[in-house]
């Protein structure tokens, strides 16, 4: 059984004694965009290449991101979304970025998957091809009823590591799915980075917002940002998605990077057509 956090960090435990996870398994159609396809046809030398360290994650604060029902949910597809949008939000340059609440984030889970957040039945977690196509087409609620949506989603091989590098630089945000190790919760309550152990027993799915490269991989889950290796992510990562929003692009019409986002559209036309 997963150890209660220690003083100081949120109980990560759900109604069975684990980790309150949330990502059902990985599913996959061959109609998806992919990476691979869009790199080829957006790329003519415009697209940046991303440096060896790069990332926002620190434009929203580290008591910013918040738990958004996930120390006591599986709606961790959810929570990861909106805290992909305050950061979309902020590399953009939103005078005052949207804030997200537990019972809205919720309200989306519910509205995907059945979960009833009264008696909380129905717990099961969420497909991410379902939630990306709610995103696209009806978008996740802020705590003043506005919704977020995201422009596309392209799937990305999980082991290519030039693309998923290069998708995070350019796009702020790659959604990932890993199957949940036991040793990454001990791990996590420790403040110590997520590393492959050999004998760890997975404890199930688990939805994560990538948000920056330093020395190591950068995400956002349980409200905090979590460092990861590059070998835990090899070996546990079973999805992968490179998130298209507008909320990214400054009055001037760029991302951070630098990338213009007309372009970017057209070159997704491109790919889908």
């Amino acid at each position: 059984m997963i150890q209660p956090a220690t003083v100081g960090c949120p109980v990560l435990l759900g109604k069975h004694g684990r980790a309150v996870l949330g990502k059902r398994p990985a599913t996959f159609d061959r109609r998806d965009l992919k990476f691979t396809e869009f790199v080829p046809a957006a790329g003519t030398g415009a697209l940046p290449k991303h440096p060896m360290r790069f990332g926002h994650e620190k434009s929203v604060p580290s008591s910013g991101w918040g738990m958004l029902g996930n120390d006591a949910h599986g709606d961790c597809v959810f929570a990861g979304a909106a805290h992909e949008h305050m950061l979309w939000e902020r590399e953009g340059g939103a005078a005052v970025p949207s804030a997200f609440t537990a019972a809205g984030v919720l309200s989306d889970y519910a509205a995907v998957t059945g979960f009833d957040p009264k008696t909380g039945s129905n717990d099961n977690g969420t497909i991410v091809r379902e939630a990306l196509a709610y995103r696209r087409r009806t978008g996740v609620l802020d705590a003043e009823g506005d919704r977020h949506k995201i422009g596309a989603y392209l799937a990305l091989d999980p082991g290519n590591w030039d693309h998923l590098l290069e998708a995070v630089y350019l796009f702020g945000a790659v959604g990932i799915g890993i199957e949940f190790p036991d040793s990454a919760m001990e791990q996590f309550n420790e403040g110590a980075p997520w590393d492959y152990v050999s004998g760890s027993h997975v404890e199930g799915g688990h939805y994560i917002p990538l948000v920056a490269k330093r020395s190591r991989l950068v995400c956002v889950t349980w409200g905090k940002t979590q460092q990861m290796t590059r070998r835990f992510y090899s070996r546990y990562c079973d999805e992968a998605w490179a998130l298209v929003s507008p909320e990214i692009v400054s009055g001037a019409g760029r991302t951070p990077e630098g990338l213009d986002l007309p372009a970017l559209q057209a070159a997704l036309q491109s790919v889908a057509t």
